[in-house]
């Protein structure tokens, strides 16, 4: 039986939320994040440069903003204040 990327992803996430961080993890991420940014520039292929590009960015997005992803930054916000569950 296969399963869908989707469904894939989904399980990925769960096990991300479930395990214990550790220490440098961001630090890590951010070099990653950053050497696949500058990898991809040196590309030919368009396909690779455009997703190296967004894996990179993803990256470097995580190393920034940690587990909880936006929900940390936007409670600082003015928008941030609302509940962004019902939208």
């Amino acid at each position: 039986m296969s399963t869908s990327p989707m469904d894939s992803l989904h399980d990925l996430k769960k096990y991300d939320e479930r395990r214990p961080g550790f220490a440098g993890e961001h630090w890590l991420v951010l070099g990653a994040g950053a050497a696949l940014l500058l990898a991809s520039r040196r590309s030919r292929s368009p396909l690779r440069r455009t997703m190296g590009s967004a894996l990179g960015t993803a990256l470097l997005y995580r190393a920034a903003s940690g587990r909880q992803g936006l929900a940390k930054v936007l409670r600082y916000l003015p928008l941030g204040k609302r509940s962004w569950t019902s939208v």
